[in-house]
């Protein structure tokens, strides 16, 4: 298969495929142009205005075209200095989990919820604590009594 006739479109269902040249797209306007034949001129804008406005278009397209290239190049650069630094987005995610656990627990609604439920496990500690000893003394005293010794 000729190199030429290959559809090298990276976003075509076609890619890759033989490109029958006498499907030719040469009369199908470009997306964004100007084309006084298709598309009438809008209410008061000349043919050179529009031409203008054409040119203009153009360029600003270019130079978008262009930013995208250089920003896909600045972003495979950090890449690579990210993996040279070893910082892998695994890393990155940890340390970012590991910041974000050291502000909840550096916040004051972290301390107040701290604190309180330490006082409220403490106060409960305490109420089982009593709880415990009251039933140790009841049994204590049920073991006293002369039917207890029934049970035995």
């Amino acid at each position: 298969m000729d190199p030429a006739s290959q559809d090298i479109n990276l976003n075509s269902p076609n890619k890759g495929l033989g490109v029958d040249p006498s499907d030719s797209l040469s009369d199908v306007p470009v997306e964004g142009a100007v084309g006084n034949s298709v598309n009438p001129l809008p209410p008061g804008l000349t043919e050179e205005e529009a031409e203008e406005l054409s040119v203009e278009l153009t360029k600003v397209e270019e130079e978008i075209n262009t930013l995208r290239q250089v920003l896909s190049a600045k972003e495979r650069h950090a890449t690579e200095l990210k993996r040279k630094l070893g910082l892998s987005p695994l890393n990155e995610l940890k340390q970012n989990i590991s910041k974000s656990w050291q502000d909840v627990q550096t916040s004051n609604a972290y301390k107040k919820t701290q604190e309180t439920l330490s006082q409220a496990g403490q106060k409960t500690s305490a109420a089982l604590s009593t709880v415990g000893t009251a039933i140790s003394r009841r049994l204590g005293d049920m073991r006293a009594l002369p039917f207890s010794n029934s049970f035995r």
